[in-house]
């Protein structure tokens, strides 16, 4: 079963965010919860500097991935085989938890008349990071992205990770895994170019 893509509108969670005094006022009262004292020396500054930390963190939600893969490029000289970037590293936050999720990306596509230039596809790999994810989502994003904008034959994507909500908390399982996997066209439908983009992801 294909994953079900939501992508939110901006303009609603603009329209509700709080204010960075909002903000900070919700994290001393977290640290107080923890059972810390936020007026303490140590910890007078730190609203501010988790407040700001997160305006980076979770910069995905203010970039479009439409604007990076905006821009593509025809002059192929005919090429149309797989163009493959792989071991992307990224960092995002499951939004379970709210715990860094840590892995590298491999994303492919295959050319239909124009490609991408290479930073663009780790870009929509950052966006998409940068935002509070499930694995599973994020990898059908990332395809997603892809496929409506470039309009390839086809697009692969493999994401590895570790969530540190099994490693930090719960089974405490440090060290596990998770691969996920979306393909979509050409990839979807021919085992045999799967079987070639898990090869290539794979070799070294």
């Amino acid at each position: 079963m294909d994953a079900i893509v939501k992508n939110f509108p901006q303009t609603s969670r603009d329209a509700e965010r709080p204010s960075q005094k909002e903000a900070e006022d919700a994290i001393r009262v977290l640290l107080r919860w923890a059972g810390d004292d936020p007026s303490r020396e140590g910890l007078i500054d730190t609203p501010t500097r988790v407040a700001k930390a997160y305006r980076e963190l979770f910069a995905g939600y203010e970039m479009d991935p439409e604007d990076v893969l905006g821009r593509t490029f025809e002059e192929v000289a005919g090429y149309d085989d797989m163009v493959l970037v792989k071991d992307i590293p990224f960092y995002s936050h499951c939004e379970h938890h709210m715990v860094p999720i840590i892995g590298k990306a491999h994303v492919a596509y295959m050319p239909d008349g124009k490609v991408l230039g290479l930073s663009k596809i780790a870009r929509v790999v950052e966006i998409y990071g940068r935002r509070l994810q499930t694995q599973e989502t994020m990898t059908a994003q990332i395809a997603k992205a892809i496929d409506d904008t470039l309009a390839p034959r086809g697009v692969a994507v493999m994401l590895e990770a570790e969530h540190m909500c099994m490693a930090m908390r719960g089974v405490q399982k440090q060290g596990s895994t998770t691969l996920t996997t979306t393909f979509t066209g050409i990839f979807k439908a021919e085992p045999a170019e799967q079987a070639r983009f898990m090869t290539m992801v794979r070799s070294r």
